[in-house]
């Protein structure tokens, strides 16, 4: 049987829309990597649930690493240089990260990012994300890359409006979404994440959002 190059190559990056690329199994060689360089990161900073400026309590469990990290509270969304739990800054953007991401979003034709922080979100099963648009960054002419880990999700990518009907987007485990551009202030979010076990996280999806934030 001749193997077809799709098969060769692996998949393809799939552009999604004008400066949005899906690139499918791109971090699935920088697992174990990605996971021994959030271990040290998590001991440091914790998962912890936020507050909303309204008081509500964030489904998603949330934590940080890079020169500034985006934290909730009653004063509102933000990016802090400091972890309010501990007073210290957050801990530093693994270099593994630094340079995966810097590839995702060359490979969408982002040359040249280098993020300075990186917000990662713990789901389980059932948690959800409503949609929402990241507007809390500086400058908006940075893409956003976001590397997902574990059990799959649904994406939620929406218009400039609220109102705007959302595209699905299937993310698996391995997957690099970069979104910049005319698209970086699109609406997004996540569907109710499906129970499941996943064989190397078990019942969890863990995603990593990286942005130049300041």
């Amino acid at each position: 049987m001749i193997q077809s190059d799709l098969d060769l190559f692996g998949p393809q990056p799939q552009r999604l829309a004008s400066h949005t690329v899906l690139l499918p199994g791109f971090a699935l060689g920088e697992v174990e990597a990605l996971l021994d360089a959030l271990r040290p990161v998590l001991r440091a900073a914790p998962w912890r649930h936020m507050h909303t400026p309204g008081g509500q309590r964030m489904a998603v469990a949330l934590s940080n690493c890079g020169a500034l990290g985006w934290v909730s509270d009653e004063r509102g969304y933000r990016y802090s240089p400091l972890d309010p739990l501990s007073g210290q800054p957050w801990p530093a953007l693994p270099a593994v990260l630094l340079a995966l991401a810097g590839r995702a979003a060359a490979q969408a034709g982002f040359e040249g990012f280098v993020p300075d922080a990186c917000l990662i979100n713990h789901y389980l099963p059932g948690t959800r994300l409503s949609l929402h648009q990241d507007r809390d960054e500086r400058d908006f002419g940075q893409p956003i890359v976001s590397i997902s880990l574990g059990l799959p999700a649904v994406f939620l990518f929406g218009g400039l409006q609220r109102a705007d009907r959302a595209q699905r987007i299937a993310l698996n485990h391995g997957d690099v979404l970069v979104w910049g551009g005319e698209d970086r202030l699109r609406f997004h979010g996540v569907l109710p994440v499906k129970p499941g076990v996943h064989p190397r996280l078990g019942e969890r999806r863990i995603n990593l959002t990286l942005r130049k934030a300041g």
